[in-house]
């Protein structure tokens, strides 16, 4: 099967606690915009009309959701529900609630998983894809945060959506360790694009 001309209207969104399980939550989401952060550049004008470069550290990578969720969080499982008990430190859950607990809490890190593919076997992101049967794109990124999570509703003909920001730095504090991971197959060779790892403290998620 040859690549697409385009990737288009069918995506799958896999989000990771560290040291937690892989839950999707293509079901529930309406939009991903994905802002890699700019890489941007200085320069210096000299006297002989040069003009001499200056590299600044690339940005944090943004990326924001737009989720219909009908419950507060998610107990158990690998289907997500809900954002509540990612984003606060400390929760105690139950079926469909959410119980924010007054303890301070180590924040969460994550590892969030967008796959474009023609292959239709399952709405996980971190799944392997065979390849020449299918062709597919995965956007990876890890120890990332959510940052912010905005509900938004009108009455009458309103819907309940919410906006839900994860930031990711660029690379980690040895600096030479990336945190974004972008991979694709065209579904014609011979190449086949692998599961993501496990995302613990011991295995990178990529």
């Amino acid at each position: 099967m040859a690549r697409p001309e385009s990737w288009s209207e069918i995506a799958y969104v896999t989000i990771t606690e560290l040291n937690g399980v892989d839950r999707d939550f293509c079901a529930m989401t309406e939009t991903i915009d994905i802002d890699e952060g700019e890489r941007p550049i200085e320069t210096t004008h000299t006297m002989c009309g040069g003009k001499i470069v200056r590299t600044l550290p690339q940005e944090d990578t943004t990326v924001t959701m737009t989720v219909y969720p009908v419950q507060a969080g998610t107990v158990t499982g690998s289907t997500g529900y809900g954002f509540y008990d990612l984003f606060y430190d400390s929760v105690t859950t139950a079926t469909g609630s959410v119980s924010v607990d007054n303890s301070r809490g180590t924040r969460k890190r994550y590892r969030i998983a967008v796959l474009w593919t023609d292959d239709n076997t399952s709405n996980s992101g971190v799944r392997a894809v065979s390849s020449p049967t299918y062709a597919a794109k995965r956007w990876t990124g890890r120890n990332g945060y959510i940052t912010k999570i905005t509900p938004s509703f009108e009455a009458g003909a309103g819907q309940l959506s919410y906006d839900v920001t994860f930031m990711i730095p660029a690379r980690q504090a040895d600096g030479s360790t990336a945190n974004i991971q972008i991979e694709s197959v065209d579904g014609v060779g011979s190449a086949t694009m692998a599961a993501l790892s496990s995302y613990t403290t011991t295995t990178d998620g990529f």
